[in-house]
């Protein structure tokens, strides 16, 4: 069966950035997502969704990642050709996170709680080498092309 040819014009259907750890990297994220879900052509929703869960992962990331100082956090889209939208962030700390119940007075703690909420899929995983998670979610995006 022969391979699907993709035009050479075609864009990346899978893309990484890589951020200091701080918390201007939150928002820049943000951006560059949100710019590259309207080059895929994503829906608004699933584009307004991926933003806000990737920004939870991102102000994890900065905020809770015990890692010596120098340390990035990657972020990584791919759009695979069934439509599905997979978002992940890796950063130098191996303590993998898990969804906590926030108290109606806690200022923060629900992060992961959305995420779990709003992914059609989400997990955590120590990253290959020893050093270090990724978090990621999924979302449905059939609308894409």
């Amino acid at each position: 069966m022969p391979t699907p040819h993709r035009s050479p014009a075609a864009l990346p259907r899978d893309i990484e950035f890589r951020f200091p750890r701080h918390a201007r990297s939150v928002g820049r994220a943000r951006v560059l997502l949100r710019e590259q879900a309207t080059s895929w052509k994503l829906p608004d929703e699933v584009t307004d969704t991926a933003v806000l869960l990737l920004s939870e992962l991102m102000t994890n990331a900065y905020r809770h990642a015990k890692v010596s100082p120098g340390r990035e956090i990657r972020a990584r889209c791919v759009l695979s050709d069934e439509g599905r939208l997979r978002v992940s962030v890796a950063d130098a700390d191996g303590t993998l996170p898990a969804p906590r119940e926030a108290s109606p007075d806690d200022e923060s703690g629900r992060g992961l709680t959305l995420v779990q909420a709003l992914a059609d899929d989400w997990g955590a995983e120590p990253r290959p080498g020893g050093i270090g998670k990724t978090v990621w979610f999924e979302l449905r995006a059939q609308d894409c092309k």
